[in-house]
């Protein structure tokens, strides 16, 4: 199935989205890596605020690379989501609700999107340049310091991606080895 989403997700949108259906999104999402989320994760274990409100975000596993002359930012291919599978579970208990990146997710991840009622988005790995077509905002909101891992908020139209996992627990990338 097709989908067109204005973001933020909303509990509808992600009981109703499926493994497999391809869908372009619309609004604010977050990009965080590695560096970012160790920070964030250490930041919450000093009790801590982060810098951005969890409930209904969607992170997106990406590091862009510097924007050419006219444009908002540079490539903006997925990072391997795995990367982010042991902050994951934390970030989803405060209420996130989406992420992109590509690869598979670990069975405490899935487990835990299913406890938490989230979705995971596979972005196509090597159009980075493509993609960032869709990005019409960029800009950096924390860990400036981290360069191309900072956290930034982007606004995008029409963002393609299909969905790896859904809140079921349903695994496109599982499903793929078996048949």
């Amino acid at each position: 199935m097709e989908r067109r989403i204005h973001l933020p997700l909303t509990p509808q949108d992600v009981k109703e989205l499926c493994a497999g259906d391809y869908v372009y999104l619309t609004g604010e999402i977050y990009t965080a890596r590695d560096a970012a989320h160790k920070r964030m994760i250490e930041t919450l274990d000093r009790g801590e605020s982060l810098p951005l409100d969890m409930k209904g975000a969607v992170i997106y596993y990406l590091g862009p690379s510097p924007a050419r002359e006219g444009r908002v930012i540079g490539s903006a291919g997925p990072t391997t989501s795995s990367r982010m599978d042991r902050y994951t579970p934390r970030l989803l208990e405060l209420g996130m609700k989406g992420m992109i990146g590509k690869g598979r997710r670990s069975n405490e991840v899935i487990q835990s999107m299913k406890e938490q009622h989230a979705i995971y988005f596979a972005a196509v790995g090597g159009a980075g340049a493509l993609l960032s077509k869709c990005i019409q905002k960029s800009e950096v909101i924390a860990y400036e310091d981290l360069g191309t891992e900072a956290i930034r908020k982007l606004y995008v139209e029409d963002f393609p991606v299909i969905v790896a996992i859904d809140a079921n627990g349903a695994d496109l990338y599982e499903a793929c080895t078996k048949g």
